[in-house]
């Protein structure tokens, strides 16, 4: 586990705003992603990962100057994920003011992108992001799943993490489908098998509603713990996290 424990604010991008669901779905708009960022930013945070979730080719010109205004004002690292298939991409982002690329569908799509990433910027530019649901007819009890939720591969969670890794995956972004916009905590099943098996960071996402749900995700096996609506709403500050993770003996930035 990482010594200091990381708060990560995510915002979820479509058409240059920010939106948000329930498990994946009914989005509704929560803001400008440069305003929010920035209050973040100001808030503590210690990352920022921005989704782009539409990731069409007429909307990725848009999120590339979401990056680019967002660089320039907010002095974190910004991973920043959505429609990423080929190294080409990466360099994009990256030349646009992004420090770590998210990748997910195009990684299942062709597993050897991965390597290509890790072996052209380094490992530590890659955050495979797992969309992951309960699958009791999986090894491990838990798929991954594509389209924000709507689709299962036939992809065990846990083996395609490891190799994922194998690959070159630097750090894991672990969202429960299930838990995510519920409010009602993180998934701790699910991070403490991640753990298990991972040799690298372990970002937990999916489910926080309160204060205090925090805590258990680093206890699980969490390095980092990842949030969105939660911030969006206004309902908890970044700070106010980090006041709970420290109060459970936890270091933070």
């Amino acid at each position: 586990m990482s010594l200091a424990v990381r708060v990560i604010p995510c915002l979820d991008v479509a058409a240059g705003r920010v939106v948000k669901g329930v498990n994946f779905l009914n989005l509704r708009d929560a803001g400008d992603p440069i305003e929010l960022a920035r209050r973040y930013y100001e808030q503590g945070a210690d990352e920022i990962t921005f989704l782009d979730v539409t990731a069409t080719v007429d909307e990725r010109d848009t999120m590339y100057d979401v990056v680019r205004a967002t660089a320039e004002q907010v002095f974190i690292p910004l991973t920043v994920g959505g429609g990423v298939r080929k190294p080409d991409d990466v360099a994009r982002l990256l030349a646009s003011g992004a420090d770590k690329v998210g990748i997910n569908s195009g990684a299942i799509a062709r597993p050897a992108v991965i390597g290509e990433i890790a072996d052209r910027f380094g490992a530590q530019v890659i955050v495979l992001s797992l969309d992951i649901t309960r699958n009791a007819a999986m090894p491990s009890g838990f798929v991954v799943t594509t389209h924000g939720g709507r689709t299962q591969t036939t992809l065990d969670a846990l083996a395609w993490a490891q190799e994922a890794i194998e690959r070159g995956a630097g750090e894991l972004l672990v969202n429960s489908i299930d838990a995510d916009g519920t409010k009602a905590g993180f998934d701790l099943e699910l991070i403490t098998a991640m753990r298990e098996i991972s040799s690298v960071p372990v970002i937990a996402s999916g489910g926080a509603g309160a204060v205090e749900h925090f805590a258990p995700a680093i206890q699980a096996g969490a390095d980092a713990v990842l949030a969105a609506s939660v911030f969006h709403n206004g309902e908890l500050t970044v700070g106010d996290v980090k006041h709970a993770l420290a109060d459970a003996g936890m270091v933070t930035r």
